[in-house]
């Protein structure tokens, strides 16, 4: 991976765990989820003026994305409803570069270098373990049904991974395939109106501020990973954004006023590790 593509998926990651942060703050996270949602569906709808539509090959992707992405978000709201940033998030962002490794092997034909498959293995390992650190996991934490809503999170972020993946390659043009999937999160703040009427809009600026804020970051982080998936192998891209665990950690602590353990370092180092073997991959 070329050090551009690198820096920019690190800093996509961050961006990423910003996003996340903001969410997991929230009042009312379904709400703030379909501002977000609503920010960066208009931003499509701008790309789409700009860029016009991808080719029609790509347009089935860009739809596939959209409905994974619905999903996704809803799964995302439920799981931050059964514990802290720092249990939750990384189990969900944990159990996907694997997952999308796999599929990448099978769907685009991608054979990993034995360096990006053993970073892979040391991020995966390293964001598990931090999922699983003393004081993640027990009385207090998630349950069994709040592990079962993180990992099916995980799950969801694995498909719309490989369906971008594909979807970009079949475009050629990452900013108007990017532009046709992100207005496809209209849906979300459309069904919000209708689910809760004209109230909805009933809500606090610095609220509403914050929302916006966290949809443009997230689609400036996932823009930028779409361009890198364009040019490098879904596998590698998808472990090294999921490093954003690292920075969710130490956000956690500063933000949310969450726990953060020796373990939990620990696991941050092994994340650094894989994300270095990835990059020279």
């Amino acid at each position: 991976m070329a050090a551009g593509t690198l820096g920019l998926v690190l800093f996509a990651a961050f961006l990423h765990a910003a996003w996340n942060t903001l969410l997991r703050g929230g009042a009312d996270r379904l709400w703030s989820m379909a501002v977000m949602n609503l920010a960066m569906g208009l931003l499509g709808l701008a790309g789409l003026a700009l860029y016009g539509l991808p080719v029609s090959a790509a347009l089935p992707y860009a739809a596939a994305s959209g409905a994974v992405h619905l999903a996704y978000n809803l799964l995302l709201v439920a799981t931050y409803r059964t514990g802290d940033l720092g249990q939750t998030y990384p189990i969900a962002r944990g159990s996907s570069p694997t997952i999308v490794a796999l599929g990448a092997a099978v769907a685009a034909g991608e054979q990993p270098a034995p360096g990006t498959l053993a970073g892979i293995a040391l991020v995966s390992a390293g964001i598990l373990a931090l999922a699983f650190a003393r004081g993640s996991l027990g009385r207090r934490g998630l349950g069994r049904g709040g592990l079962a809503a993180a990992l099916a999170t995980g799950t969801a972020i694995a498909a719309y991974t490989l369906v971008d993946g594909l979807g970009v390659r079949a475009s050629g043009d990452w900013r108007a395939y990017s532009a046709a999937m992100f207005t496809f999160h209209l849906i979300l703040p459309a069904w919000l109106v209708l689910r809760r009427g004209a109230g909805v809009l009933d809500v606090s600026a610095r609220e509403a501020l914050k929302a916006v804020g966290g949809g443009l970051i997230s689609f400036a982080a996932y823009a930028a990973v779409i361009w890198a998936m364009q040019r490098g192998a879904m596998g590698a891209v998808s472990a090294l954004r999921e490093t954003s665990v690292v920075f969710a950690a130490f956000l956690g602590r500063i933000v949310l006023g969450e726990r953060l353990t020796a373990e939990r370092l620990i696991a941050c180092i092994v994340i650094a590790a894989g994300a270095a073997l990835i990059g020279g991959g």
